[in-house]
């Protein structure tokens, strides 16, 4: 047998799936010498033997890789033969260039399932089991290459069984960098808000039975802390709700299992996949009535938040319950996710009754990622545990390795090299010191898995968001400011790689302009580097500005004193009765004399307008929450349009909504309900951006067409515009980077790239 070698190279994410063990079997299965070995690139083989068994290697590890891995690149040279006898496992070496090719943390496999459910089972009721399949992964690593001492496993030394797994190339565990049980494993227990231990033999038990009395029990979870309480009690969601300090947000539900999900939920087949898939994330869906859970889970919503059990101690605490459990992020409102046993009990301590901890530390924090189903399709509207730190592919080569540091809300930042995006976890608004924080430690964090040193950062163009200030800190590098719909477009660009040129439908509440002003109503045609503004929607005044979005009964009054030219039939419109006359004209004259009223072209903000005004809500509890009661209060079933313009006397056409506005109002008046004047609102959205189009986009009605924007997890508006631009576009939507700011950094870095590649730097 003529005797020949080859060297391969994998990258992609291979470390921590049980890839190497399954490349020893193949190996071995053909017959092979040689080795494997991670580095901080991937996985290496040296692999000997006749060119017939290499050729039918090579073939597998291309066709049939573990369920977890996802190989993104597979080069092979030959090499000088060897002398070897069989073939190893050998110990993870660095190398000059690092990529994170560690895998998101992965949920409780079946197999491990049925062992930590067995009572015969040496790991029955093991908070803590794991194998080459499942369990956490990036939070708990420390550096790549992926291996026990760089995690915060290295704390727990194998007992001689979890060895033996460990070793044995034919069993599940073989190499599973987290294996532990009972006898030498995290040790889970249960502790007052004090931190005093409670010394309860079965915690997770007697966690359960003050569930089940109404308390809250803080969670310590695989990406940081959750709060829990029983999701069918009122008073528990209420007390949890005042501890909390969160009025209306709506709460996460954890079901036992798909079919509590489809008992709790109008489940589609598609949603089922999504909430069962290995990311796990919280899906909206739709709320059924009747199902028990208490009406303030999520008040004046007819959607739900649910998610499926991702480790062992979930799935024990709901088969304790028996009943959906809240699974609330472990903070208070404003704030990062707690994932410290002593942080937790220091910030939860006035919050939860009792807390389930653990020894196992996280290194990296991560909050729960969220999707839905919008057009037919899975999106990310929160990209975090489960999917970070997966990378995503690059549409074009980074020349110098770049940092985006995203927008001010749902923050999430993005680190590019070569041919590579990172988006990091989920951190959120940046109204906290604690949150501030928690982004730049995030951001030293992953810098340091992907080890490059930025030398371009990114960020928002508005002078005065912390990632604009962040990013002038950052002396070593050059910075560039990014317009904030550019960034957007620019992330379904790379999602789909588009080079551009491309039209794009960019709509949220408000993003910093070019000329100073708050945009958000955006048709741009794009190419990556730059682009040329279209149109945009008439502008709203805000009156008392910020303000104006929490008391969002100000945006509704300025919109009819626009649209009635300052006689509106106020008298007739229950909004406005519960507010003193005097402070109806303060507001009034301040909008009419432009006085602390900059104008906002969001699509957002006529959400919050038209939402305010016919569902009479004054306030804004939550950043979006009218315009998510707005939208929900549509009825399907409504087809019609209400009367709109496009405004041709500016620069650049602007859709006016101000025809639609006096139609609805008439519409009240004669005793349309809420409900149909929603679903009016929508489809004259649809209409009019496609109008707009029309008259904006002209010759280049050819040009993909991409929808982003935080509105753009809508789902009905997105289906809405999908059928209205029907077959004249090519429409491209979002999927797995988020159309709101969560993808803002992905674009941002995407223009810094090409802007950096056309200028041959900065």
């Amino acid at each position: 047998m003529n005797r020949l070698g080859r060297h391969i190279e994998i990258r992609g994410i291979v470390q921590g799936v049980g890839f190497r063990p399954w490349v020893y079997r193949l190996a071995r299965e053909n017959g092979l010498a040689g080795r494997v070995c991670n580095d901080s690139r991937g996985v290496t083989i040296d692999a000997f033997g006749s060119d017939r068994a290499l050729d039918s290697f090579l073939e597998s590890l291309s066709a049939s890789p573990p369920p977890a891995a996802r190989i993104r690149e597979l080069d092979w040279k030959p090499i000088p033969p060897e002398a070897a006898s069989g073939f190893v496992i050998v110990e993870s070496r660095e190398g000059e260039s690092r990529r994170v090719s560690i895998p998101p943390d992965l949920p409780t496999c079946s197999d491990c399932l049925a062992e930590v459910l067995d009572p015969a089972n040496r790991r029955h009721r093991y908070a803590f089991t794991n194998c080459t399949n499942c369990g956490p992964r990036f939070t708990i690593a420390r550096d790549v290459p992926y291996d026990r001492p760089a995690t915060t496993m290295a704390a727990f030394r194998m007992c001689a069984l979890c060895q033996r797994e460990y070793d044995d190339p034919g069993d599940r565990r073989f190499h599973a960098q987290p294996n532990a049980c009972p006898a030498c494993g995290p040790r889970l227990w249960a502790a007052g808000p004090g931190g005093e231990e409670l010394g309860w033999e079965d915690p997770i038990r007697h966690a359960a039975k003050a569930l089940e009395a109404g308390f809250i029990v803080a969670v310590k979870g695989i990406g940081g802390f959750h709060l829990a309480c029983d999701a069918t009690s009122a008073s528990a969601v209420a007390r949890l709700r005042a501890r909390k300090k969160r009025d209306e947000k709506p709460f996460a539900v954890m079901a036992r299992d798909l079919e509590a999900a489809r008992r709790l939920s109008h489940c589609s087949a598609e949603e089922e996949r999504l909430l069962a898939s290995s990311e796990r994330p919280i899906v909206l869906v739709g709320r059924r009535k009747g199902a028990g859970i208490a009406e303030d889970v999520a008040p004046r919503n007819p959607w739900v938040g649910l998610l499926l059990p991702y480790t062992p101690l979930h799935h024990l605490l709901l088969r304790e319950t028996d009943r959906p459990l809240v699974m609330t992020s472990g903070n208070l409102s404003g704030e990062p996710i707690v994932h410290g046993n002593a942080r937790a009990l220091e910030r939860l301590g006035a919050i939860a009754d009792v807390f389930l901890l653990h020894d196992r530390e996280i290194e990296s924090p991560c909050d729960d990622s969220v999707a839905r189903v919008i057009a037919g399709r899975p999106t990310v509207l929160r990209r975090s545990r489960g999917y970070v730190p997966r990378e995503l592919p690059s549409p074009r080569r980074f020349e110098r390795p770049v940092l985006a540091c995203g927008g001010h809300l749902k923050n999430t930042f993005c680190l590019a090299a070569g041919d590579s995006l990172y988006l990091g976890p989920h951190i959120g608004d940046l109204e906290t010191l604690e949150t501030v924080e928690a982004f730049e430690e995030a951001v030293s964090r992953l810098e340091r898995f992907v080890g490059i040193r930025p030398e371009i950062v990114a960020h928002d163009l508005h002078p005065e968001y912390h990632t604009t200030l962040y990013a002038r800190t950052r002396t070593e590098a050059r910075t560039l400011a990014v317009q904030h719909h550019h960034a957007h477009v620019a992330s379904a660009m790379a999602e789909h790689g588009l080079e551009g040129p491309v039209l794009g439908v960019a709509y949220d509440g408000t993003g910093f302009g070019t000329d100073g002003t708050a945009w958000g109503g955006e048709i741009l045609l794009v190419r990556t580097e730059g682009f040329e503004r279209l149109a945009t929607w008439r502008g709203l005044a805000l009156p008392g500005g910020e303000t104006a979005i929490r008391e969002v009964w100000r945006i509704a009054l300025a919109f009819l004193d626009d649209a009635y030219a300052g006689d509106p039939p106020l008298e007739t419109l229950a909004l406005f009765r519960g507010i003193p006359g005097q402070r109806l004209a303060a507001v009034r004259k301040l909008a009419a004399e432009r006085v602390a009223s900059p104008l906002a072209r969001g699509v957002g903000r006529y959400f919050d307008a038209f939402g305010s005004l016919f569902l009479c809500r004054p306030f804004s509890h939550f950043e979006g929450q009218v315009a998510l009661e707005w939208n929900a209060a549509a009825d399907p079933g409504e087809r019609g349009i209400l009367p709109f313009e496009i405004e041709r006397d500016g620069r650049i056409p602007a859709l006016d909504l101000r025809p639609a506005l006096r139609a609805a109002v008439a519409r009240l008046r004669e005793g349309a309900s809420a409900a149909s004047l929603s679903a009016l609102f929508h489809n004259t959205v649809a209409r009019g951006t496609v109008e707009l189009l029309r008259v904006a986009a002209g010759e280049r009605k050819d040009l993909p067409l991409v929808l982003t924007g935080g509105c753009l997890q809508n789902a009905l508006l997105a289906e809405r515009l999908v059928e209205e631009l029907g077959s004249d576009f090519r429409v491209f939507l979002h999927g797995d980077v988020p159309p709101g700011d969560g993808g803002l950094a992905l674009g941002q870095a995407i223009v810094a790239g090409a802007v950096t590649g056309k200028r041959g730097g900065l």
